[in-house]
């Protein structure tokens, strides 16, 4: 009966490991290649196939001369060597990143070749001690060999399912991506001391760890393996802010989600804008109100908050009637309050942390908005809940007549799909959709972000110059080339059954 304790708890444990490690992994390589369903699809299939041949090799091993001696044996070394590859995944994340992402492969060659170096190895070994235990607890009980994999299968599952909620839920949150692995790993060796304490090789195998774990210990410390690269991480973002002055010549911050810089905020002045995309967004409005009597108090709705740089502004500008953000993340919030001087306590602020659409719909639509500003990208993509013809649906009922509905596009500069896409989307419920672009970016075939402005009037010029702050000058996209260029692209229309937003935006 002890031994069939053992077995089974050795599986659940085993199991949930796995699945923390496969749920943590999208954490550890977000700010390398950012988070996006090309990332989530090459862990899921890099760690089932390091389960898959874990499995095959673990049923080699759990032979019909093999006995609790000899498969405890076993179990206890593909356990060692499963957490010496669980630290190692950390030190490899620092050592081969950088280089590998460097050589030029396209982003879903670069992101399964990272995620293969980094989580293969893990997940065979811990595959391996599935059948193993099961072999053992079988012949532990030869009578019931089928409750006994019934029981076994179960508890491996349930261990997967608990490792999944556990490491969403409350890991992650409570010591982070890179604590979570450290305490996986030191789990495994846990689990494997305890399947060798019977064996004659138990000194061998303690002393082989000790070395191991040493050794990853020396090479961690050295490329800082085993020290989150975050300043704060939340249920959703690794969050990261760094000094910009001097960059710019001010006391000024950004804010790095994943690996993408989302806002830069000076300390004395709000108003002076360092992005380029949210200055031309503030100009343009200007340009789109300028008609607007001297009293004019707009509503203004904001999809995502990041740094909280364009609502900054607005409040200083503006006697605001209404100003809502809609952030999901509180850590973002509070991590701006702390180090991107935003005042969460002003009146003219008011902060919801929930999906954007889910509170926007819950908006009347009798309270017009004279400004909706979607500023949701994370990283190189967007969620498409938010770019949908049914979502745009429910933006154009809650805009004022001459309202604006502003959105930041980053895509390919020389083939720019989901841009097309989007602006294809948004013809059918607005009469005019416009792209802009800082010039300086023009011809630029790499990233560039583009500002799409959705509205029933067209913005009444062709071209923009600052008016204050970094001098800049954006260019709206002419008409009839950029609507040539959708009709010979002939992108899909965006909606809640079918937005391709990571294959449009793939060859980012």
């Amino acid at each position: 009966m002890l031994r069939q304790i053992a077995y089974a708890s050795a599986l659940f444990l085993s199991s949930a490991c796995g699945l923390i490690v496969e749920i943590v992994a999208g954490r550890l390589i977000a700010p390398y290649v950012g988070m996006s369903l090309y990332t989530w699809t090459a862990i899921i299939a890099v760690v089932l196939a390091g389960l898959s041949a874990g499995h095959w090799i673990g049923g080699r091993l759990a032979a019909p001369h093999v006995d609790s001696i000899r498969g405890g044996r076993r179990v206890a070394i593909a356990l060692g060597l499963a957490a010496v590859s669980s630290l190692a995944s950390l030190v490899l994340l620092r050592i081969v990143a950088t280089p590998l992402l460097s050589l030029g492969f396209s982003p879903i060659s670069s992101i399964v070749s990272l995620t293969f170096v980094l989580f293969f190895l893990p997940s065979l070994f811990v595959g391996i001690v599935s059948p193993i235990l099961t072999k053992l607890a079988i012949d532990a009980d030869p009578q019931q060999h089928g409750a006994v994999i019934g029981r076994m299968y179960a508890l491996g599952t349930l261990g997967s399912i608990v490792g999944t909620l556990s490491a969403g839920y409350f890991f992650i949150s409570w010591i982070g991506s890179t604590g979570t692995v450290i305490a996986v790993a030191a789990i495994y060796a846990l689990l494997g001391l305890a399947f060798s304490f019977s064996d004659s090789l138990r000194a061998l195998f303690l002393v082989s760890l000790v070395a191991g774990g040493t050794s990853l210990s020396w090479l961690g410390e050295r490329t800082h393996a085993f020290t989150s690269p975050c300043n704060v991480e939340s249920d959703y973002f690794c969050i990261r802010i760094a000094d910009y002055t001097d960059q710019s010549g001010r006391p000024s911050a950004l804010m790095v989600i994943d690996h993408l810089v989302h806002s830069i905020n000076d300390r004395d002045d709000p108003t002076l804008l360092y992005s380029p995309y949210i200055h031309g967004v503030d100009e343009l409005l200007k340009i789109r109100f300028m008609q607007k009597p001297k009293d004019f108090t707009p509503r203004a709705y904001f999809i995502g908050g990041g740094g909280y740089s364009l609502p900054r502004a607005w409040a200083n500008d503006y006697k605001m009637s209404s100003l809502i953000v809609a952030e999901i993340d509180s850590k973002v919030t509070q991590v701006a309050h702390d180090n991107l001087w935003l005042n969460t306590n002003t009146p003219e602020i008011s902060i919801h942390h929930r999906d954007a659409r889910a509170l926007l719909q819950s908006l009347p639509v009798d309270k017009p908005f004279d400004l909706i500003f979607g500023d949701a990208f994370h990283d190189i993509s967007i969620p498409p809940h938010l770019v949908t013809q049914e979502f745009h649906r429910e933006i154009a009922k809650r805009l004022a007549t001459d309202g604006v509905y502003a959105i930041n596009v980053v895509d390919n500069g020389a083939n720019p799909l989901f841009l097309f896409s989007l602006i294809k989307t948004l013809k059918k419920d607005f009469p005019s959709v416009e792209a802009w672009l800082e010039r300086n970016e023009i011809g630029n075939p790499g990233r560039v972000t583009f500002i799409v402005i959705a509205s029933a009037h067209s913005t009444p010029i062709e071209f923009l110059t600052s008016q204050r702050g970094p001098e800049r000058v954006w260019q709206r996209w002419p008409d009839e080339d950029l609507s040539q260029r959708i009709r010979n692209t002939a992108p899909p229309i965006l909606s809640d059954d079918y937005a391709p937003v990571d294959r449009l935006m793939s060859q980012l």
